[in-house]
């Protein structure tokens, strides 16, 4: 089989991706015949070296483009890594509909060690690590290309008040803590309080929402969580060489920033 039709094959299976490892097996010419055929596609747009080693398939619908979606290949791309992940942050919010905001870039949670972020045409990733792995909170949704792993509504709006000063900064997330507070079940938000770790996080995340007139049902829930232990004052957004000061509300948190919502 030559590279072109195994990547046909391919794509009538509604797969988009592959390594060189499953090129090599399944094409039986020498190995110098098949990198020069997937340069010579790579030249043509129809494949993109996204790292080395593996491949992605930009199908026709695609080309316009010049990417594809995150999650026709995503679960492939890590399973190839050998890493834990989870489609989150601004690209989660899409999937949830909370999109008034294009993103160019698509975000991806894993473990250490970092991977560096990816930028090939215009297929952008950015990748952030977490040193705890959530214990509940990502679920699964089919793409054309079979299941990915994605945060729960509940993970990833704290997620964006998390890596906050990573994506823009607060203000920048008041709107897609908005239209995400809507698909927060009850049952989410108590998987996520029982394992949460990151208290400082929790108050942002409670006094973001209060701001944002959301559910009580929410609020007390989080506030109940954060009253298990004792928790002190905070800035809305860390800043060096700065302390929290007078806070005048339940969250303890001194609100550093005005906030402007662009909703």
């Amino acid at each position: 089989m030559l590279v072109a039709e195994y990547i046909r094959t391919l794509q009538s299976y509604e797969e988009y991706s592959f390594s060189w490892e499953e090129v090599l097996e399944k094409c039986n010419s020498p190995e110098s015949t098949i990198r020069k055929e997937l340069v010579r596609l790579a030249k043509k747009n129809e494949i993109l070296n996204l790292r080395k080693g593996f491949y992605i398939i930009i199908s026709p619908r695609y080309q316009n483009f010049g990417r594809i979606p995150l999650q026709l290949y995503v679960n492939k791309l890590f399973k190839y890594l050998e890493k834990d992940y989870y489609v989150g942050l601004l690209s989660a919010t899409a999937v949830y509909g909370a999109s008034h905001q294009r993103i160019q870039q698509d975000y991806i949670i894993t473990i250490p060690p970092d991977l560096r972020d990816l930028e090939k045409g215009k297929t952008k990733l950015r990748f952030f690590k977490t040193e705890i792995w959530p214990k509940n909170n990502i679920i699964e949704k089919k793409s054309d290309a079979g299941n990915y792993k994605i945060s729960s509504p509940a993970l990833t709006a704290i997620d964006l008040v998390h890596h906050h000063k990573k994506i823009g900064g607060i203000n920048r997330i008041l709107a897609n803590l908005q239209e995400m507070a809507s698909e927060i079940s009850n049952e989410d938000l108590e998987q996520l309080l029982s394992w949460y770790p990151h208290k400082s996080t929790l108050q942002r995340f409670g006094y973001l929402m209060e701001q944002l007139k959301v559910s009580e049902s929410i609020l007390d829930e989080i506030f109940k969580c954060l009253n298990k232990g004792a928790f002190y004052s905070i800035l809305l957004t860390p800043k060096k060489g700065l302390k929290a000061g007078k806070t005048g509300n339940r969250w303890k948190v001194d609100a550093n920033i005005k906030l402007e919502n662009d909703l």
